[in-house]
């Protein structure tokens, strides 16, 4: 398939396109600047901009593109950038899909389990309601904004992604050199949960979703064994050998972090039951398997 993503330099976009050049697909990336090629098209998500010319003929979409939730302290300035990197972008590509004398069959757009809030030990699956607070009024208006595709007809999956296990990159990224240098341990009381996916199962969910035409609206995109925090703790000391004894309080967090310190600190209990419907097996559904196959 001629297949278009936004993202494609980031962690898990980059991770794709390796995927999908693999196997043959031909792929069209959007980029922030004029295209320098035939396998580039220019976009701005703020413009809400998008040269369609060059989405002719592709038959699916990729959505990946979004400022870090974590890169940055959450001021009101970076909070907007946070939600409009999401809203605006995902307006503007759903309205470029939209207006194609062709558009593609299908738009996969990679949003969050921050829609379900904070679940406590309560287990949410893809029926349950958006919770509160600020993340996940973004997921709200992120999924809202694909509405365009939606009215015209493109079989549009919102990937509600959890925290991705990977070396490198995300949330986890910042974690190995931690553990590696034994300085690890929970983060506040270690009893929130942690919704996980390995970075190898979030790919292959991923073409799970563009390839099954019967998937459509939310999927989580989750391990079906969310852990604690403490467990993950457990796991990073036993998958590098080192200790874990250094925990964070709670206050501490609160003050290096902000706001988003409530985000780290909640606790989100998701299970992925319509991906499990759907036929999908996990190569790694546990912590010690997702967390081992990228430590090495």
């Amino acid at each position: 398939m001629r297949i278009a993503i936004t993202g494609s330099t980031g962690l898990i976009g980059t991770a794709l396109a390796q995927s999908l050049r693999a196997d043959g697909h031909d792929l069209v990336r959007l980029v922030r600047r004029p295209a320098r090629g035939g396998d580039e098209v220019e976009w701005d998500p703020k413009r809400q901009y998008v040269d369609t010319a060059g989405l002719a003929g592709c038959e699916a979409v990729v959505h990946l593109a979004g400022a870090g939730v974590g890169d940055h302290r959450w001021t009101a300035a970076y909070k907007k950038e946070i939600r409009d990197s999401r809203v605006l972008g995902t307006a503007a590509l759903a309205e470029a899909l939209a207006s194609l004398d062709v558009p593609p069959k299908v738009l996969v757009c990679g949003t969050a389990i921050g829609y379900y809030g904070d679940t406590g030990t309560r287990a949410v699956d893809e029926e349950a309601p958006p919770g509160d607070g600020f993340l996940a009024g973004v997921c709200v208006e992120w999924e809202e904004a694909a509405a365009p595709a939606q009215e015209a007809g493109i079989r549009t999956v919102f990937a509600r992604t959890g925290l991705v296990v990977a070396r490198e990159g995300g949330a986890w990224g910042r974690l190995f050199p931690i553990f590696r240098a034994g300085l690890g341990g929970r983060l506040g009381s270690g009893r929130q949960y942690w919704s996980f996916i390995s970075q190898h199962d979030h790919i292959a969910a991923l073409r799970h979703l563009l390839d099954n035409p019967e998937l459509s609206g939310p999927v989580n995109l989750t391990a079906p064994e969310p852990v604690t925090n403490r467990e993950v703790t457990a796991a990073m000391a036993r998958a590098l050998h080192r200790p874990a004894l250094f925990p964070v309080p709670a206050p501490a967090i609160r003050l290096a972090l902000g706001e988003f310190a409530e985000d780290v600190l909640g606790s989100q209990r998701v299970l992925p039951r319509r991906l499990l419907d759907s036929g999908f097996r996990f190569a790694f559904p546990g912590i010690d398997g997702a967390i081992g196959a990228v430590a090495r």
